[in-house]
């Protein structure tokens, strides 16, 4: 079975590598409640998403209570801790016909349910720089990433050991069971089978990044995943950032996500990529990226890997990952920091997609114009307090989706209380 087989490879390199290792995290450790710490995020989100043909939009608001504990290790060869935490959602308006299941999910008359809770915990254990991991948490890996973008994130529950033995290089190898996802407080509604992840990342060196994940959601589809990230310093306060990402899906016959995505459910495959280069300048950032589906059908997640599972260039509203979808992206990056705002920031980006087969007689296509302004407060009682507001202007033909215009405002505290 792939995940003992990357239980055992996890071990493997534990013992090589501990000739290699930096200094012991768990040889630092102060004890149990010594290194603990208990947050709690206040998040207070309002999303209203305008459908053009004024049917079915989605406006919602309400407000979060994200409580965390992670606790320290225990003293010794072996670390033994606790992460645990509790979700709270209140909704503070919405109604039938334009909920967002996303935010809130229904009772049996269709109505948005009033909260929503849930709450979790995981058993820790520690050797030297590894980590064993096993119940509720958060992964954030390319190919099992945790969705956080609306009200309460999505969490899952499973075993993640993760290796920091050698300087520079993490590795992570898991096995999750079960998927709870935003809006919805049941431990797993979409009854995921299993999804084994393995991979890591490595840094070459200060300006050099790469990156090598494989996953198997069970029945759906088997991942492959690659980065490369390099910088480079052209002159004072100015560098050049080539970032290039890689899928390669390869689909169970049969499988609901190729299907969704222009599949026919036989032998499908899929591959997308994309290629970022960054030109930063003082306070200024300009980008351009090209990002290129091919094969049987579109890139599908969100299958039980997890929402956020799209680490690519022209991920905004739309992913831009549909079949044959050919996408350029063109956008700008200020900080305010040194025009006297520390905290204050904003980004654009106008993308385009063509070359999509949406299965009409032509291609069809696709462009979002997308903007975000977020502040950060830098001192006072409210320091760390955030406030966040991005817009989306989204269009496409009609085989390929619904035109909207989009709208988020977030407000974000977080409260240190240990």
């Amino acid at each position: 079975m792939f995940h003992r087989k990357g239980l055992a490879l996890a071990c493997a390199v534990l013992s090589a590598s501990s000739q290699y290792a930096f200094a012991s995290s768990q040889s630092e450790s102060k004890g149990f409640l010594e290194d603990s710490d208990l947050k709690l995020l206040l998040r207070n989100a309002n999303f209203n998403r305008d459908y053009k043909n004024h049917t079915n939009d989605a406006k919602v608001w309400g407000q979060g209570f994200i409580g965390t504990f992670q606790s320290g290790f225990t003293q010794g060869a072996i670390g033994v801790g606790v992460d645990a935490y509790g979700l709270l959602g209140v909704k503070l308006d919405s109604g039938r016909g334009t909920n967002y299941k996303a935010f809130f999910d229904t009772d049996s008359d269709g109505h948005p349910v009033d909260d929503l809770s849930e709450a979790g915990a995981a058993l820790k254990l520690r050797i030297s720089n590894t980590v064993l991991l096993y119940g509720n948490q958060f992964p954030s890996m390319p190919v099992l990433a945790y969705d956080d973008s609306r009200l309460l994130p999505q969490a899952f529950t499973g075993t993640l050991i993760t290796s920091k033995e050698i300087e520079g290089l993490e590795l992570n190898v898991g096995r999750f069971t079960a998927d709870s996802p935003m809006g919805d407080s049941a431990r797993d509604p979409n009854r995921l089978k299993s999804i084994d992840v393995i991979g890591g990342t490595y840094a070459v060196t200060d300006g050099l990044s790469v990156a090598a994940y494989h996953s198997d959601v069970e029945d759906t589809y088997k991942k492959y995943y690659g980065n490369v990230n390099y910088t480079i310093a052209v002159a004072e306060s100015q560098a050049l950032n080539f970032d290039f990402n890689i899928y390669r899906t390869d689909y169970a016959n049969g499988s609901q996500a190729a299907l969704d995505f222009g599949g026919d459910g036989v032998n499908d495959t899929n591959t997308i990529w994309s290629l970022a280069a960054k030109y930063s300048v003082g306070p200024h950032a300009f980008i351009v990226a090209h990002q290129r589906n091919s094969g049987d059908a579109g890139y599908a997640y969100d299958y039980g890997d997890g929402g956020s599972t799209i680490y690519v260039a022209n991920s905004y509203y739309s992913d831009f990952n549909l079949k044959d979808e050919r996408s350029w992206q063109l956008s700008y990056e200020l900080d305010f920091a040194e025009f006297g705002v520390p905290g204050l920031t904003y980004k654009t980006a106008y993308v385009r997609g063509s070359n999509i087969d949406a299965g009409g007689e032509q291609d069809g296509t696709e462009r979002e114009f997308f903007n975000q302004v977020k502040y950060v407060v830098q001192e006072g009682s409210l320091k760390d307090m955030s406030f966040k507001l991005r817009n989306s202007i989204y269009r496409a033909d009609r085989d390929v989706g619904p035109n909207l215009d989009e709208i988020r405002a977030i407000i974000e505290y977080p409260l240190d209380i240990l």
